[in-house]
């Protein structure tokens, strides 16, 4: 049984930095890519990023977060990591991380099959 635990969120200043974490266990040889995504209250979730599992190099960012979050893997490719640095107080959300068997849009919520759920990320101003 698949299972994704995130953790590592909590609440920082603006201009702030904080590192997420998604454990991944179960069978995960067919994943082909995961991703970060978050939802504020009161507000549709939105895609953050995303890697192709069997290549770093392949990366998403949606634009209010390129040059701040980086996405990454572990070396054993059981971890997933988001960097967060800068952070604003928009970034608050509860994030949540999510693993693919396919790409067709990286950034569309239905191609992701395996949901965590979730950590809070809060940025006071």
């Amino acid at each position: 049984q698949v299972q994704l635990v995130e953790s590592g969120g909590g609440l920082v200043q603006a201009g702030g930095s904080l590192r997420l974490s998604c454990a991944a266990s179960g069978n995960t040889t067919m994943w082909f890519a995961m991703a970060w995504f978050r939802q504020a209250p009161g507000k549709a979730r939105e895609f953050v990023s995303a890697i192709k599992w069997s290549d770093d190099e392949v990366t998403y960012y949606t634009d209010s977060v390129k040059g701040r979050f980086t996405i990454s893997t572990d070396d054993t490719k059981n971890t997933l990591h988001l960097q967060m640095n800068s952070l604003k107080p928009e970034d608050t959300a509860r994030y949540y991380c999510a693993a693919a068997m396919a790409w067709i849009l990286p950034t569309d919520e239905n191609e992701y099959i395996h949901w965590g759920q979730g950590t809070q990320v809060t940025v006071s101003s």
